[in-house]
């Protein structure tokens, strides 16, 4: 089994790891200091499009979470590096997306089209609209419809909430579109895809080795932990319950509780690398 030892960084799943809603778990600044402390980086990378980078700081600020717009990998972030990778000739995109992500995808240098039916966008994105109407919906259908590359920010059906109620995500809203549509996504960027691991090792220059990935849900955080040679590590704050995580194929490397008990472990396992110097 891959060992805490030789990581150098983190990529931390936000809502259900570090919070869930409105509530920051109590371990979650401590454990923010253990990794200052260690010399050991992060990166808040999270699946939900429904806040643009910047809305990210303002938000990680709110919980009294120090961060820069460069600590945060989003799954818009992955789909703008897909469409500049993949799909260079896409320049004009219709976004369904809330006002801060749209306005990123504009400040990427995607003009914004499909407004009316003489303007046609050359990509359908799919993201997590909290703010989306009906109208703009339909819009959305029909420019799939037409056959426009459908790209969607992320597979998650429902966004986890500490709220009395459903927060239907993106996944859900694409399955919706497939259907009255009768095209499914073309991509789906975000966890489990590892392009969004490959985005932070290019930041950092990191090899799989030197990163983990710390998150609540089996089939996004850990299913993409595997497939990018990661280290997975799975903590019960979330969606995920020990006795799901203990039955998962592969099991997870670790499961812990919360964050406070991985940063008691890499503290250790520091402190073993010491002495053994």
């Amino acid at each position: 089994m891959q060992t805490l030892a030789g990581i150098k960084h983190l990529a931390l799943d936000l809502d259900g790891t570090l919070y869930l809603g409105s509530r920051c778990f109590e371990s979650t600044l401590p454990f923010l200091a253990t990794l200052r402390e260690l010399g050991i980086g992060r990166t808040f990378f999270t699946n939900n499009s429904s806040r643009s980078t910047r809305e990210y700081v303002q938000h990680l600020s709110a919980f009294d979470i120090a961060v820069e717009e460069n600590d945060i990998f989003s799954s818009t972030l992955c789909t703008i590096e897909y469409l500049r990778e993949e799909r260079p000739n896409v320049r004009r995109a219709f976004v369904l997306g809330t006002p801060g992500v749209r306005e990123e995808f504009v400040s990427a240098g995607f003009a914004p089209a499909g407004e009316h039916p003489n303007d046609e966008p050359d990509a359908v994105i799919v993201g997590f609209d909290t703010s989306m109407t009906y109208e703009r919906l339909c819009k959305t259908a029909w420019w799939i419809s037409k056959g426009k590359p459908f790209i969607a920010t992320h597979p998650d059906r429902v966004c986890p909430t500490d709220r009395p109620t459903v927060l239907v995500d993106c996944g859900a809203i694409c399955k919706m579109l497939a259907h009255a549509t009768g095209r499914e996504p073309d991509a789906v960027l975000g966890k489990p895809n590892p392009r969004m691991l490959s985005g932070i090792m290019h930041r950092h220059g990191l090899r799989p080795p030197q990163l983990a990935v710390v998150g609540d849900r089996l089939y996004t955080d850990m299913m993409m932990a595997r497939a990018a040679g990661a280290l997975g590590i799975l903590v019960l704050t979330g969606e995920t319950t020990r006795e799901e995580a203990e039955n998962a194929d592969p099991r997870p490397s670790y499961i812990l509780e919360n964050v406070g008990e991985l940063g008691r472990l890499l503290a250790r396992s520091r402190s073993r690398e010491a002495v053994r110097c």
